[in-house]
């Protein structure tokens, strides 16, 4: 593709997976600093600060910068090991909740999608009632979102048997969420990451197919799954082209070549496509991000 990737789309970043240990103010603050001053980067994906004071200040920074700003609530459900789907209702309304304080801060930090991810599969004894506690709880998540705004809410579809054990889960299941959820919320939607594919033994091709008309947002990054032996192993995010890896520059090609294809990526609509990768132990911040767009511009050139 000679046209500049940048009319096609708005490049984004994962702050605290490409920042992990940026657990500080100070860090938190000068890290998204480094992303927002680079303007390669048109977008930007973060979490919750670590004090209230942070959070207005990181606000300010990002309101100045022009950026569009995504809101995860993964480390929050993660971090409370909160289950969107258990069979316990409260249990359930816990992480229900917690979503909840995340959209608050989402609209603080001027966020136009929040992403989350469902609980753990129960296993297919209990699968079908856990995807109807889902359901119920995306439309009540979805509800309080728009009583305050227009916060866009996407369930990322994670791997489902090799780390994190995820209902969402196969492609084909999240469609069927989607369209329930849709009911109540129709900005609602599907957040599709690369990386996970490979997990899920799902084709680029046709899972980008199968949810073509429910994607509203996209990550591109890496994972690895041929040694469980490998530290790395699982959904670690590694760099691109990282020894025994799944994704490197044709994978993100065709990645690319299939978002074009179902129209997700499209000249002047500024759809977001963020990286979500992580520095290894002794890797570099900064080196892995430059090798990311390295990896980028090279699967444009092809596509």
């Amino acid at each position: 593709m000679q046209r500049s990737l940048h009319n096609f789309m708005q490049v984004g970043i994962v702050h605290f997976m490409a920042y992990p240990h940026a657990k500080s103010s100070e860090e938190y603050v000068s890290t998204i600093s480094s992303i927002i001053e680079d303007d390669f980067f048109g977008a930007i994906e973060i979490t919750s600060a670590p004090d209230e004071a942070t959070a207005e200040k990181a606000s300010r920074l990002l309101e100045s910068s022009g950026v569009t700003v995504g809101f995860s609530a993964h480390p929050i459900l993660l971090a409370y090991q909160a289950n969107l789907n258990a069979m316990d209702e409260a249990e359930r309304q816990r992480a229900v909740e917690l979503v909840k304080g995340g959209i608050d801060h989402a609209y603080q930090f001027g966020a136009q999608n929040l992403g989350l991810l469902s609980g753990t599969d129960p296993g297919p004894e209990h699968r079908e009632k856990a995807v109807g506690y889902l359901i119920e709880s995306l439309q009540e998540i979805c509800k309080y979102a728009r009583s305050k705004g227009n916060l866009e809410i996407s369930l990322e579809l994670f791997d489902h048997e090799t780390t994190f054990f995820r209902l969402l889960g196969p492609t084909r299941l999240g469609v069927e969420v989607a369209q329930e959820v849709r009911n109540v919320d129709p900005s609602f939607g599907l957040m599709i990451d690369l990386s996970h594919l490979p997990m899920l033994g799902e084709s680029t091709e046709g899972a980008l197919a199968r949810t073509r008309d429910y994607i509203n947002h996209a990550h591109m990054g890496n994972c690895l799954i041929s040694d469980p032996k490998d530290p790395l192993y699982g959904d670690r995010h590694p760099r691109f082209g990282y020894k025994g890896s799944e994704i490197d520059v044709p994978q993100l090609t065709e990645y690319l070549r299939a978002l074009l294809d179902i129209g997700y990526l499209e000249e002047g609509k500024d759809r977001v496509l963020a990286f979500e990768i992580k520095p290894a132990p002794n890797e570099s911040s900064k080196a892995i991000i430059a090798q990311a767009k390295r990896t980028l511009r090279a699967a444009w050139q092809r596509v």
